[in-house]
């Protein structure tokens, strides 16, 4: 990996933080109800994204890294949750910010949301440039696996 790759790894763990802390940041507000159903289901959402980063990062393991780079420990998981989605920590994120957003009842939490979700994107489009020339079977799974959100299985159990 080149120095060049170093950098924008580390860049993208700059505004990822920045994002999630000013999203954390933004103080509640009036922009839309927030009844005690949709406090519920910002509640589950929440804690569901973090239970899907927590997991997700165990499995990782040693492989786990700061940056969106595979260190010398990466092999490519395509079982557990990455059965179901190549970015498993990146989706429980974003339920993560689903939840704060809908909680927040605030315009510039929604804003800020929008825009985390653009960057995940980005991000993971990085990151899977990195995983085609690690690994070479990564064509096929990220054919078979969709990025962030799950899709049935067309009639195949789940196992």
């Amino acid at each position: 990996m080149s120095p060049r790759q170093r950098r924008t790894g580390w860049a993208f763990v700059a505004v990822q933080i920045g994002l999630l802390v000013a999203l954390l940041l933004v103080p509640a507000a009036d922009d839309w109800p927030t009844p005690p159903w949709v406090q519920a289901l910002a509640s589950v959402l929440t804690l569901g994204g973090m239970i899907v980063v927590v997991v997700s990062a165990f499995r990782l393991g040693r492989a786990l890294t700061a940056t969106p780079l595979p260190n010398g420990a990466a092999r490519l998981h395509t079982d557990g949750l990455h059965r179901w989605v190549r970015h498993p920590m990146y989706s429980g994120l974003l339920v993560l910010v689903v939840g704060v957003v809908l909680r927040s009842g605030n315009l510039v939490a929604l804003v800020i949301g929008a825009i985390t979700a653009v960057f995940f994107h980005r991000k993971a489009v990085w990151e899977e440039q990195r995983l085609h020339e690690r690994f070479p079977e990564y064509a096929a799974y990220a054919a078979a696996t969709p990025r962030f959100v799950p899709r049935a299985r067309g009639g195949r159990a789940a196992r």
